[in-house]
């Protein structure tokens, strides 16, 4: 690969991790509105189907660029972005404790009730959603390798899917578990949320495969790639 090809791959790299880490942290300071779409009438232990927090729209995003990032540049580059991710949501925490911290004016058109009921719970939301975020990514790379050693590159299609499944029921219930321990939402949501929240990502993850085959297809077509051949950024 020339070097003008290295500097394409890097610059593409920070660009997916950019996105990567903008749909982290959005997701964290948004998840308190909940939302409800099902074009089928059906309940879930007294929850609708597809009744969710609107944190987990970007969420799906951030399986998709690991798992390309995983075909295209490896496991360990992978692996890169969830760390820069946790330390970002870290960040994240930092500015609104300081923004919380500081007193609003009386002519402020966001006063300081309006916005700790906006993020009040944001430093609880982070915190759970870091412990699964850590575990369900790290699991998803995990897997999502596995297949892809097991089936020598082909079938990219399972281990999207496979790994994906596996890492966001992980983070579905583990996440609704948290905040329901720190009575954010009710115990009686609990069965409702998981389920409707795995079965949502769960879709998602179907519909963005067609979008990951067409990002590899791009990535090999550019850099001139081979069946299960990674780009080394060294």
């Amino acid at each position: 690969m020339t070097l003008r090809d290295k500097l394409a791959a890097q610059r593409i790299y920070m660009l997916l991790g950019g996105l990567f880490i903008t749909s982290l942290v959005v997701s964290n300071l948004i998840f308190q509105k909940f939302f409800y779409w099902h074009p089928f009438e059906i309940e879930i232990f007294g929850n609708s189907l597809f009744e969710i927090s609107v944190g987990v729209l970007p969420y799906p995003i951030t399986f998709l660029i690991t798992d390309l990032i995983s075909e295209i540049y490896g496991k360990k580059r992978a692996n890169d972005i969830v760390v820069v991710g946790i330390f970002a949501s870290l960040f994240s925490l930092l500015i609104i404790k300081v923004a919380s911290a500081v007193p609003a004016t009386n002519w402020s058109y966001v006063n300081d009730d309006m916005f700790n009921t906006v993020f009040g719970n944001t430093s609880i939301a982070v915190f759970a959603s870091m412990i699964t975020y850590l575990f369900a990514q790290f699991i998803d790379i995990q897997i999502y390798h596995f297949w892809k050693r097991l089936t020598r590159g082909k079938h990219l299609w399972l281990r999207n899917n496979f790994s994906t499944w596996f890492s966001q029921f992980i983070d579905t219930f583990t996440i609704v578990l948290l905040l329901c321990s720190f009575d954010i939402i009710p115990w009686e949501n609990f069965k409702g949320l998981v389920i409707s929240g795995f079965l949502f990502k769960a879709l998602i993850a179907l519909c963005d495969t067609p979008l990951l085959y067409i990002g590899v297809f791009l990535f090999r077509k550019r850099f001139n790639l081979k069946t299960n051949q990674e780009i080394d950024l060294l």
